[in-house]
C-alpha cells in the first residue's frame, strides 16, 4: 500500500474508529479566515499574543480551542472584521451551545475558561438551539483533511449556512474526512455528505455509524459508551454517562450508567487492531494500536 494516503490505508486495513475522538468537555470555536499552518492556533493570521494566551488560559480546563472558517474561499483581508465565536459544553444532561460576535479575538481573553470547562452556561453569548458541525480541513497538518474534508464542507455550505464550518485539527487524520458535532461532542470519521446530513438531521438519536466517541470522555470511556449503546440499543445522547474509568491489570474497567438506573461494567483493553500503518501521511509506519471493549456486562452498583 505504498503511496496511498494515510486515510486510504486505515480504511483498507479496517482500523476501528471507536476511542479515537479528541478529549474535551468544552469547545471554543473562533472564526479565523486565511491560511492555517500545522499548529493552526499559532500558525495563522490570529494575533500571536492572543494565540499564546488562549493556549495558556485553556490549559487544564477541559476546553479545546479550535479555529473555524466558512467553507469555500476564505481570504484574510488583514483588517478588523467581526468574528463569529461558539462555545459548547458536551456533558450529557448539561449540553449547551452559545454564540457571540467579537470585533477582536482579544475579547476572548476575558472568558472564564475554568467555568467554561465545568459547564457553566451564559459565559459567552446567546444560546443556539441548533447543531454545529465542524469539518476538519487543516491540510497543513495532514493533506487528507483538506482533500477529503473541504468538499464535504463546501457541499453542505449552500443549504446549511452557519451550521457547518471548516475547522482546524481535531485528531485522527487517518480517519478523514473527520468532524465533530456540537454541542454533544460526538466525533466522526470516514464521513461523506449523506452521513453529514444525517448528523445534522438525526433527531434525538446518536448516530453510531462512523462514530469515534464522545469528546467528554477519555478514550476507554468513549469505547465503553459506544459498546453499551450497541448492546442495549439506547440511542439518546443524554441517557448514558461514563461514571468511572479505572485502570486494572488487563486495561480499564469502565462503569457506564443510564439515567434509568441501569449500569454496565465494560472491560476495555489496548491491543493491535490492524496491520501497521502511518498515523498520518508524513509519519513513519507504526503499529495500529487501539482500544477494544472485551466485555459488556449489565450489573448492579450501589450508590
Amino acid at each position: 500500500m505504498d503511496g496511498l494516503r494515510c486515510s486510504a490505508v486505515a480504511e483498507t486495513i479496517g482500523e476501528p474508529l471507536a476511542g479515537t475522538a479528541a478529549v474535551a468537555r468544552s469547545w471554543l470555536c473562533v472564526e479565523q479566515p486565511g491560511p492555517w499552518g500545522r499548529d493552526a492556533l499559532s500558525a495563522s493570521h490570529l494575533d500571536e499574543g492572543v494565540a499564546r494566551e488562549l493556549t495558556r488560559l485553556s490549559a487544564g480546563t477541559g476546553v479545546r480551542v479550535v479555529l473555524i472558517r466558512r467553507p469555500g474561499s476564505h481570504p484574510d483581508r488583514h483588517r478588523p472584521v467581526p468574528r463569529q465565536v461558539y462555545l459548547a459544553h458536551t456533558t450529557p444532561g448539561g449540553t449547551w451551545l452559545e454564540r457571540a460576535t467579537v470585533n477582536d479575538p482579544k475579547e476572548l481573553l476575558d472568558l472564564d475558561f475554568a467555568q467554561a470547562g465545568a459547564g457553566v452556561p451564559g459565559l459567552l453569548g446567546a444560546a443556539v438551539p441548533d447543531r454545529l458541525l465542524l469539518v476538519c480541513t487543516n491540510g497543513r497538518r495532514d493533506v487528507c483533511c483538506a482533500l477529503l474534508g473541504r468538499p464535504i464542507a463546501a457541499a453542505l455550505a449552500a443549504s446549511r449556512g452557519d451550521a457547518v464550518w471548516e475547522c482546524t485539527h481535531i485528531g485522527g487524520h487517518r480517519f478523514s474526512p473527520t468532524a465533530v458535532l456540537l454541542p454533544t461532542g460526538y466525533a466522526y470519521g470516514r464521513l461523506d455528505v449523506a452521513a453529514a446530513e444525517r448528523l445534522l438531521d438525526g433527531g434525538s438519536a446518536v448516530v453510531v455509524d462512523g462514530c469515534r466517541g464522545r469528546s467528554t470522555w477519555p478514550g476507554p470511556g468513549q469505547v465503553a459508551e459506544l459498546a453499551v449503546r450497541a448492546a442495549s440499543g439506547l440511542a439518546g445522547p443524554d441517557v448514558l454517562s461514563v461514571d468511572t474509568v479505572d485502570p486494572v491489570a488487563e486495561g480499564w474497567r469502565v462503569v457506564v450508567r443510564a439515567v434509568s438506573g441501569r449500569a454496565w461494567s465494560v472491560t476495555v483493553v489496548e491491543r493491535e487492531v490492524a496491520a501497521p500503518r502511518k498515523a498520518s501521511c508524513t509519519a513513519a509506519v507504526t503499529p495500529a494500536v487501539g482500544l477494544v471493549a472485551m466485555s459488556v456486562r449489565e450489573t448492579v452498583f450501589s450508590g
